[in-house]
């Protein structure tokens, strides 16, 4: 590896705080790791999408609703923050095959008045929430 490639890394491992370059580099191919699987859609993989939308939409929020309401399956929660000047952050907390949490994501942020949509997602999932013959 260049000399240049390693200063580079050693300024990132001090900057992030990784105990070592094994540490950084390993974090790095994980994270590749679960994008290239978020991309191939297969997998199941959990997420958070954040949205940032103009609550002053008159149908929006009920759009928002349905949509989530259809996919009850992979939306888990959502938290609501209100910001300024009548904006709204929100968080998605989801769960399903890549390329379902992608329909969904392209759904909300089609929806008029939001500004913006972050999808990230982790091939770590949640535990089941409910499992079958347990009291």
């Amino acid at each position: 590896m260049p000399e240049e490639t390693f200063q580079v890394l050693d300024r990132l491992v001090m900057a992030r705080g990784f105990g070592s370059r094994s540490q950084a580099i390993s974090e790095m191919i994980h994270a590749q790791a679960a994008e290239h699987l978020g991309k191939i859609g297969k997998e199941v993989m959990a997420g958070t999408l954040t949205l940032v939308y103009d609550e002053s939409k008159s149908s929006l929020l009920r759009d928002l609703s349905r949509i989530c309401r259809e996919h009850v399956a992979e939306v888990i929660s959502s938290q609501h923050i209100l910001l300024e000047e009548g904006y709204v952050l929100e968080v998605l907390l989801m769960q399903g095959p890549a390329k379902r949490l992608r329909e969904v994501t392209n759904k909300l942020v089609a929806c008029k008045g939001v500004k913006s949509a972050d999808l990230a997602l982790t091939p770590h999932l949640m535990p089941p929430l409910h499992v079958k013959g347990t009291k």
